[in-house]
């Protein structure tokens, strides 16, 4: 190496992920002009009288985690609304509804959201428990999946919704068996009955959100990240927070696909992508399609129709958002035009309709290398699990929710029955047939800690009840594969591998320190971040 670090990092060990080099070794790493200047065994001598040296001993240096499926804009501005991602039942998310209520007099509406749909009776909160402490204005509270939102009478009413309003084609209302009348819930595209009327978030409040989002995901060694979910404004708020130099981490935008709108949307998600190719650290050059729902409200695509809990049969086979004909057209459009496609699929007949779309896209235009790739994937047929490696689709998978807990147990195996449920979450089975794993958290669904998430995809234990039962420990991943899935794989799926992704010397200086090694000493989960960099700069730490 030649000339001086601007920073060394000197006392820890590493896992740089890079070929042919050792799963583990002491090593010291050298940053020059944000980028790995050198690795070895010692290479504080490149240190001048201004080189920052940080001593981390014990540490564990790793790859900055790239997250491939995560919500910052949305799940930021829950953290700054009523933010229920903390309450754990029906009892403490009516207290922070009153609390936060009680201390905004002034607002029109209570917004926020994250709460947990298996603390409520079959995942559906009712009204009534809303209109007792929030009788005088509406309120409108997404739970932590995106898939469902909590409305109390004031909300019902401003949105006119009654007995005798339909379901729209991809949503359902909850509603009393007996009258007819809404309960409180809103599934899927019902939810947009009430959002049309809600007042806008303004430019600066998307701002906040994403700073407030920013700090939270920089907290976990989180460097990169694949928004899932890009409105206008949202990609708005994410230029003008990178053209002031706000921004930290590298973000690829998924442009929104609206599903109730054809291929002539796709000049204007070009025209994005344009706009935001003029910006270094923003690449709009990916679409977000939704081809399902969710298994808790049986909104997810399936094969076969869900049971009704109890073993018997229903003719409910979900809601597919899109049909075969719809989705295989706008994959193969998009794919022509050089987007990256990432499509939301949770039941298996979604996956399947979503690997058909990109066969079709493979078919008529030949292999692109657009790095397409299908998150969530809760369950796949086994027929369908050598596709991915075939059409080269890649895995993005959400590993915290591969284990027993109560959403599990008690909303989703009950209405799936034991053969779908050995289907679920198939991750060993899906790299052994050479499919290509990338990880993500879908924050606020679930905890963006990636060290929580890789020990599920290695344990496959819930880590609050670690001496628990493994669920489907078959598919259980090796720790270094899991931990590639959240480095280099979503690197990868981020177009980010050139630069990212390991530690090698030439390499952007995206870099995350632990205050030990868990892979040796365990559990995961509970090692600690203390130091994140992005090119060079500490973001957090």
């Amino acid at each position: 190496m030649s000339g001086v670090a601007d920073l060394v990092l000197v006392g820890a060990r590493a896992r740089t992920g890079a070929p042919g080099r050792a799963e583990v070794e002491d090593l010291e790493v050298a940053v020059r002009d944000g980028r790995i200047a050198a690795i070895g065994a010692s290479v504080r001598g490149s240190a001048g009288p201004r080189t920052e040296v940080v001593e981390i001993p014990g540490g564990l240096i790793l790859p900055g985690f790239q997250d491939a499926h995560v919500h910052p804009p949305t799940s930021g501005l829950e953290r700054l609304r009523c933010d229920l991602n903390a309450a754990d039942d029906a009892e403490s998310s009516l207290r922070v509804v009153a609390e936060y209520a009680r201390a905004h007099p002034d607002e029109p509406w209570i917004l926020g959201g994250g709460w947990w749909t298996a603390a409520f009776p079959g995942g559906t909160p009712r009204r009534e428990d809303l209109d007792a402490i929030v009788p005088d204005r509406p309120a409108f509270l997404p739970n932590r999946d995106g898939h469902g939102a909590w409305v109390n009478s004031r909300a019902l009413e401003a949105a006119g919704i009654d007995v005798g309003t339909p379901d729209p084609p991809d949503g359902r209302i909850e509603r009393d068996p007996a009258t007819g009348d809404p309960t409180g819930t809103l599934h899927e595209g019902a939810m947009r009955l009430v959002e049309a009327i809600i007042p806008p978030t303004g430019p600066r409040e998307w701002e906040r959100a994403i700073l407030e989002a920013q700090a939270y995901l920089h907290s976990f060694g989180i460097t990169a990240w694949q928004d899932a979910w890009i409105g206008p404004e949202h990609l708005d708020a994410y230029l003008a927070l990178a053209g002031r130099g706000d921004l930290t981490a590298r973000v690829v935008a998924a442009l929104w696909w609206e599903r109730d709108r054809g291929l002539d949307q796709i000049e204007e998600l070009a025209e994005r992508r344009r706009r935001a190719a003029e910006v270094e650290s923003v690449d709009a050059g990916t679409v977000k399609i939704m081809v399902d729902g969710v298994v808790e409200n049986f909104t997810a695509y399936v094969l076969e129709p869900y049971l009704d809990g109890r073993g018997g049969p229903t003719e409910n086979r979900g809601i597919p958002f899109l049909d075969d004909e719809a989705l295989a057209a706008a994959v193969t459009r998009l794919d022509r035009e050089g987007f990256q496609v990432h499509v939301h699929a949770i039941g298996d007949a979604a996956v399947r309709t979503a690997l058909d779309g990109f066969d079709a896209a493979r078919r008529s235009n030949g292999p692109s290398g657009n790095r397409h790739h299908i998150a969530h994937l809760q369950v796949v047929d086994p027929d369908d699990i050598p596709r991915f490696a075939d059409l080269d689709v890649t895995a993005n998978a959400q590993a915290f929710w591969a284990c027993h807990e109560p959403q599990m147990d008690e909303l989703t195996i009950p209405f799936l029955g034991p053969e779908r449920t050995a289907r679920q979450y198939p991750f060993a089975s899906l790299a052994r047939s050479g499919a290509r794993l990338a990880f993500g958290s879908d924050w606020s669904v679930s905890t963006p800690d990636p060290l929580l998430q890789i020990e599920v995809a290695v344990t496959r234990v819930d880590p609050e009840r670690r001496d628990g039962e493994p669920f489907l420990p078959e598919e259980r991943l090796p720790p270094e594969a899991a931990l590639e899935a959240f480095t280099r794989g979503s690197a990868f799926v981020n177009r980010l591998d050139e630069t990212t992704g390991t530690i090698e010397p030439g390499k952007a200086a995206d870099l995350v320190v632990l205050d030990h090694d868990p892979f040796v000493d365990g559990p995961i989960g509970q090692a600690r971040t203390v130091l994140t960099m992005v090119g060079g700069r500490i973001v957090h730490g």
